[in-house]
């Protein structure tokens, strides 16, 4: 049976993530990589990890961004950058290849671009052209210095972190003559704040400290500004090292002009168009995603120097004859490090799956946001609250639309659904429905249980992997995903967002919809687990159901915003479920389109082969994961219907149904692995 030749390459990555098409994304991967291969991989060989403090050794890095355009790639060209319209997965794609060696690099290539996302988002267009066109390094004859950026969200201790509502940092009025434009002065205590070395401004969160300032806001600090801009202590991490990380302490005097997306004047009182909450809801909805694929270009990476620490374990000296099995296999001889290392692979599959998939989400949602946005103003629909209200009344259209849709096509009312298909608002809501899952979704899985398979990675090296010269960096790889976990809203952020998002009746429709396809899928092909994954989702929606309308013996209702033993781990198993689904896609996308490039071409059958068992087997764990979380919840609070209880046991025994022939195709990726070619050495140091 054909299989697995070589590691996936280009050509394999570009099908399955969807920019084959992009010849300017293949452009910027090549960049970032050649970069991280060369500069950070040997920054990291040489030690420059080992000190907190930022160096003119790691000061390297920021020139080398700016030489290779990746300082300039947030941009648009009109505002010094090369690509045109919405960059997520550009974003996304230099974030993986550059933690594909090293995640501090990637953090410290991105820091400027987290300063500017609040002005990107919610700034007026004067603060977004002016600020995002002096980030980019200056023109040839251009005099001026390039603007770094340093985004300042956190508090200090007991606050870091916690909670976006809780501001110690404040605004008030200064100065405020008749006529004038008033002054405000800006008190903020940063912690944990990447970028503070270099930074030239800083966006900061604070609230009100003045009843004639309605609310919290986002200001632009410079440092320039009259006051203090002390750039504090460094950060004492233990990961992360190649990005600064600073504790800031700022006071300064600063124009109202720089309330990030502008403000109004309301009987004597500025009124902040947007408070921080809302600008840092619309920052975090993208900037997870690259750091959701810091871990999971880890976990990648780590496939390559496992097999070869596997292989080569046993040569040398006199262990072994240069022609025997155990010369040639090492600890592929056996069967456990070949299984373990399929798991990981698998795993690692699935997060960039989802990761890659929510960022093109993001690309198609953006001007969708943009052109709402504008419709909104012109109606007048002015505010957070306001617009949810508005939105709310199109659920049921949007709901239409995926019931026209889930119809074979001559049986839908073609008329109707170009109507709805032309309606920006319908649109919106749609794609806003399945960012809002998605996006907390892969940051949650990929960096909470991708830290844990890299532990996994890790112990698969043996005591070579706990050494300061493991192949692949793993172990700084495994610390490092530490702190990704926690990266713009640790766990629990993302599990309350998903407990919000997660009942919404658009998505509910649209998961239907994903269930029917599925099993469909399923059915053409068994092979790649998508008939445990729609029984998964058809599981978890049921239980979601029963959880909303079920109580517990004191007749308190289980699902609820408090209970979070109930809506956290439903959460947990939802993230399960759709890193499986996009896994799956991306499989069925290079089956279709692997026979359009000579290179795929050549060897397709193993690829699809091996990809489709490495999926069969995420579903199956997937799908067993699910179905332990939702027996939990709801068998774990007290007796309830029979009824009830014999429909869930009758989804859960068809989910476990569905995961037949797992255990087999596990086998076959651990053969494949004992065969594929990798290349003589890592093209890294290390």
């Amino acid at each position: 049976m054909e299989t697995l030749r070589t590691l996936p390459g280009d050509d394999v990555r570009q099908i399955m993530w969807r920019f084959a098409d992009r010849y300017d994304l293949q452009m910027v991967v090549q960049t970032a990589r050649s970069l991280a291969r060369s500069l950070v991989a040997r920054l990291v060989a040489e030690g420059a990890r080992k000190t907190h403090e930022w160096t003119e050794h790691k000061a390297q890095l920021l020139s080398a961004f700016d030489d290779a355009g990746l300082t300039s790639l947030f941009m648009d060209p009109h505002q010094g950058g090369f690509i045109e319209g919405p960059k997520n997965l550009a974003l996304a794609l230099v974030a993986f290849e550059l933690s594909w060696v090293d995640a501090g690099a990637a953090t410290g290539s991105l820091a400027t671009n987290l300063a500017l996302a609040p002005i990107h988002e919610k700034g007026t267009p004067e603060q977004r052209d002016y600020y995002m066109s002096r980030c980019v390094p200056p023109a040839p004859g251009e005099d001026r210095a390039i603007l770094r950026g340093a985004f300042a969200l956190t508090e200090p201790l007991p606050y870091i972190g916690v909670d976006t509502n809780t501001m110690t940092g404040k605004v008030r009025v200064l100065e405020w003559e008749e006529g004038k434009e008033p002054v405000l002065h800006v008190d903020k205590r940063g912690r944990f704040i990447t970028g503070m070395d270099f930074a030239n401004f800083v966006t900061a969160a604070v609230d009100t400290n003045d009843p004639r300032i309605k609310s919290s806001c986002m200001v632009i600090l410079e440092e320039t500004d009259e006051g203090l801009f002390d750039r504090g202590a460094p950060t004492l991490k233990m990961v992360h090292q190649l990005s600064s990380t600073r504790d800031p302490v700022l006071s300064l005097k600063v124009p109202a002009s720089r309330i990030i997306g502008g403000y109004t004047v309301k009987d004597g009182v500025i009124v902040p168009n947007y408070t921080h909450s809302e600008i840092i809801a619309a920052v975090f909805h993208r900037t997870r995603v690259p750091v959701a694929l810091m871990t999971t270009a880890k976990l990648l990476s780590a496939v390559e120097p496992v097999i070869r620490y596997h292989r080569q374990r046993f040569r040398g000296g006199t262990a072994c004859e240069p022609e025997s099995a155990k010369f040639q296999l090492g600890l592929q001889q056996k069967p456990d490090a070949v299984l373990r290392l399929t798991d990981v692979w698998a795993t690692a599959e699935a997060g960039a799956s989802l990761g890659f998939e929510t960022a093109r989400l993001f690309d198609r949602l953006d001007p969708t946001e943009k052109a709402k946005d504008k419709i909104f103003a012109e109606q007048g629909v002015v505010g957070a609250k306001s617009q949810m209200s508005a939105l709310r009344k199109l659920e049921k259209q949007a709901i239409e639309y995926l019931a026209l849709e889930a119809l074979p096509p001559d049986q839908r009312d073609a008329g109707r659904m170009a109507e709805l298909e032309a309606d920006t608002l319908v649109q919106y809501a749609l794609l806003e429905s399945t960012a809002n899952i998605l996006c907390p979704a892969c940051k949650l899985w990929n960096t909470g249980y991708g830290a844990t398979v890299m532990r996994e990675t890790v112990a698969l090296m043996g005591g070579y992997g706990i050494t300061e010269d493991c192949p692949g960096f793993l172990f700084n790889k495994w610390t490092d995903a530490q702190l990704e976990a926690t990266y713009e809203g640790p766990e629990a952020v993302q599990r309350r967002h998903l407990s919000v998002t997660m009942t919404n009746e658009v998505f509910h429709a649209r998961l239907r919809n994903w269930i029917a396809q599925y099993e469909a899928l399923g059915a053409a092909h068994p092979e790649t687990g998508a008939s445990a994954s729609a029984a998964s989702m058809k599981l978890w929606l049921w239980t979601l159901e029963f959880l909303l309308r079920a109580k517990d013996p004191e007749g308190a209702r289980l699902y609820h915003s408090r209970r979070q033993g109930v809506t956290f781990p439903l959460a947990d198993a939802l993230c399960w479920i759709m890193a499986t689904r996009s896994q799956i896609a991306d499989v069925l996308e290079l089956a279709a389109k692997g026979p359009e490039n000579p290179v795929v071409a050549e060897g397709l059958d193993g690829l699809v082969a091996f990809f489709s068992d490495l999926a069969m087997v995420q579903a199956a764990r997937s799908a067993g994961e699910a179905a332990r979380i939702c027996a939990s919840l709801v068998y774990g609070f007290g007796p309830q219907a029979a009824e009830d209880l014999a429909a869930f046991e009758t989804l859960r025994a068809a989910c476990d149904r569905a995961s037949s022939g797992a255990a087999l195709a596990k086998d076959r990726c651990g053969a494949a692995l004992c065969q594929v070619m990798i290349p003589e050495a890592l093209d890294y140091p290390l």
